[in-house]
């Protein structure tokens, strides 16, 4: 079976250049900008949803006691902050199959 390749930054900029009739330098520009913008609102508010496809969240995790995998011995694990990926329903309905 063959293996699944995925597009890379330079083929996604390509795409809307040449769909949106612009330069890639311009595509390049418009995700350097979403990039910058999901940044500064995960950083004021904690969120930030790019509507029917993703809603990015940051998160705090609590400190919390794991296994080294390899040996079972119990490990501490700190509290840490983490952004989170919330796929929206639309775009998961248009991707699984439904059970």
């Amino acid at each position: 079976m063959a293996e699944a390749r995925r597009m890379g930054k330079s083929e996604l900029f390509s795409h809307f250049a040449e769909r949106f009739e612009m330069k890639r330098t311009q595509a390049r520009e418009f995700f350097d900008e979403l990039l910058a913008l999901s940044e500064k609102e995960l950083k004021r508010s904690g969120e930030f949803v790019l509507p029917g496809m993703v809603k990015l969240v940051v998160q705090k995790r609590k400190a919390r006691t794991g296994r080294n995998p390899a040996t079972g011995e119990p490990i501490k694990i700190p509290a840490k902050t983490v952004v989170k990926a919330r796929i929206a329903k639309q775009l998961k309905d248009a991707v699984l199959p439904r059970k």
